[in-house]
């Protein structure tokens, strides 16, 4: 009895010990009584110690301020508690972020966890601030009534090799895998305003802890992924039954849409990127066929290019591969943009039959010509559709409903039998004579 009492006190011994070791990697980022450690950089905005809390107050005619860390960080956990009093503002939390003279004079940049409480509420977003915009916008996993305006509210940011993902009270709310930024700086942001009613709107953070590792928390997780690596296949999006559609250099498991090889001109596979030249190819089409499916690529369109990614291909009209297709166009330029009926031409749009809702204007989601975009065709077995462009959900309609049956009898497509109703086809990319380039195809079955 006495050897097992001994052993059972030596192993909570143990636990006591590697459960105090674990404790004792957290570093606090604030004494809770001053600001040493931290720095102003850009704006002019206040902050202040409060009962304990780091407090930012908004100011007039001052742009995004930031107070930063004096120390930089690499792989880590952060979790800190953030509250929003006064009325609700934008603000966030920089992290591997850099303030560099020969950088846009010193701007703040890198990547930021949104703090939002307005009434999008895309708290938990990530964006590459003052750089590329929204990586992960509060669309692509939307959590309503989550983030708590005027409560204290648990948020934690984990940056570990290329994977950043963020927490909202205890919820995962966004998961991006980016190279760009390895290192850098922790900074409380005080967004700038435009009017003076928005002046001493304030924000509160507490209990900043860090711990730098480079271990992370198991990589499950049933929120989308959006991985910014050319032609990469991340641990998670694996095991969401995600595989590369196209596989980055070579012509494997694809073929002309009007016959078994594939074209032999007017495509290039070159530095991970497979582009339609506009010489004369035609279009390609998967060999495989596919039925429910989450289908997504980057595109990059030149100026005043055509294309689209055709779904649910079949061969109609003698052999023709014709399918319903999410747009590819450069609307400014284009002159289908304007032909059609309602915009049902325009980028992202259901081509000839309906119309995709207005675009954002948001940097990194509004789309640029000569840029790469995100497109996301999501196909359900139960026949309802949505079309996503740059992580916004810009159209949704079902095949074969009647709203579907009453615009595809007003379009180009009228003539054809159950037109866009396949159980199951092939994804085609288009050659219409322009050159736009394709990356990172991926798809996995629903």
């Amino acid at each position: 009895m006495m050897k097992f009492v001994l052993k059972c006190s030596a192993l909570l011994l143990v636990c006591w010990q590697a459960q105090a070791a674990n404790e004792a990697e957290w570093q606090s980022l604030f004494d809770g009584k001053s600001l040493n450690g931290w720095r102003l950089i850009n704006g002019s905005a206040s902050y202040e110690v409060i009962d304990g809390a780091i407090v930012g107050t908004t100011k007039a005619g001052t742009p995004n301020s930031f107070l930063a860390t004096e120390q930089t960080y690499g792989d880590f956990i952060l979790e800190f508690e953030a509250k929003q009093t006064v009325g609700p503002t934008n603000s966030g939390v920089q992290f591997r972020s850099h303030s560099k003279p020969e950088v846009m004079n010193g701007r703040v940049h890198g990547p930021q966890m949104d703090l939002d409480p307005s009434e999008r509420q895309w708290t938990g977003g990530l964006y590459d601030e003052a750089m590329t915009g929204w990586w992960y916008p509060g669309t692509l996993n939307p959590q309503p009534g989550l983030y708590k305006f005027n409560e204290w509210n648990k948020i934690r940011i984990e940056a570990i090799g290329t994977s950043m993902r963020t927490w909202v009270n205890g919820q995962l709310s966004a998961y991006v895998v980016d190279p760009t930024y390895k290192d850098g700086f922790i900074a409380l942001q005080v967004h700038s305003i435009d009017k003076p009613d928005e002046v001493g709107r304030k924000i509160h953070w507490r209990n900043l802890r860090i711990k730098q590792t480079s271990t992370a928390s198991p990589a499950e997780a049933n929120i989308f992924v959006r991985n910014t690596i050319p032609n990469d296949l991340s641990e998670v999006e694996r095991k969401q039954g995600w595989r590369l559609l196209w596989d980055g250099q070579s012509e494997k498991g694809w073929r002309s849409a009007k016959g078994d090889a594939f074209p032999t001109s007017g495509w290039r596979m070159k530095d991970g990127e497979l582009t339609v030249t506009g010489g004369g190819g035609g279009d390609i089409v998967t060999e495989e066929t596919f039925g429910a499916f989450e289908l997504q690529l980057d595109f990059q369109l030149t100026p005043g290019a055509n294309s689209g990614i055709m779904y649910y291909v079949g061969d109609y009209d003698g052999g023709d591969a014709l399918g319903l297709e999410y747009q590819l166009l450069d609307d400014e330029r284009h002159a289908d943009a304007k032909q059609g009926t309602d915009g049902n031409r325009t980028l992202a749009s259901l081509y000839d039959i309906q119309p995709r809702t207005r675009l954002m204007t948001n940097v990194g989601l509004a789309p640029k010509v000569g840029q790469w975009q995100h497109a996301r065709i999501v196909a359900r077995s139960d026949g309802s559709v949505e079309h996503w462009l740059n992580g916004v959900k810009v159209l949704s309609y079902t095949r074969g409903s009647e709203d579907f049956k009453r615009r595809v009898a007003a379009s180009k497509f009228k003539d054809i039998a159950r037109f866009g109703q396949l159980e199951r086809g092939r994804i085609l990319l288009q050659d219409h004579g322009d050159e736009v380039r394709f990356r990172s195809i991926k798809i996995r079955a629903l």
